[in-house]
């Protein structure tokens, strides 16, 4: 593995990770959204990974052996969340029942925060793994100055 195909498979995580991070955000953001233009609460969303298939962007690595180039990670799909909707008690609401039951969106803020901070955490690593690179490969030219 090169230098650039480390800081590739890096780089990959950091891309879905960001995306990951925006989804969370949009949930966080939505949170108390009860009307939306399809109609009814907004659904949870979430994003699913899917390991990165390295000839489909570098088609010159063809002729490497495959057990030798990474692979990385890309974002596959943005999920819905079907769980059912948070039932809140307001008859006063714009959008309550006839009963005063208002269906709020079917996110949970702890788990979103948990989300984030996994993310974080992800988006974290990969910076080092790209820092940890480039202090090797900065190393390696040095060797032959000596």
């Amino acid at each position: 593995m090169g230098l650039f195909s480390s800081i590739d498979i890096s780089a990959s995580g950091l891309s879905a990770e960001r995306l990951r991070m925006d989804v969370i955000s949009n949930n966080i953001a939505n949170v108390n959204t009860t009307r939306t233009e399809k109609g009814g609460p907004f659904r949870r969303e979430f994003a699913v990974f899917q390991a990165r298939n390295p000839f489909a962007a570098w088609p010159y690595l063809e002729k490497r052996p495959p057990e030798k180039i990474g692979k990385g990670v890309r974002v596959n799909a943005i999920m819905k969340d079907h769980s059912p909707f948070k039932l809140v008690f307001d008859p006063g609401h714009v959008d309550a029942d006839k009963n005063g039951y208002v269906r709020m969106p079917n996110i949970n803020l702890v788990q979103e925060m948990v989300d984030m901070i996994t993310a974080t955490r992800a988006y974290e690593a990969n910076v080092t793994c790209i820092n940890s690179a480039k202090d090797i490969f900065n190393n390696a030219l040095t060797i032959g100055r000596r």
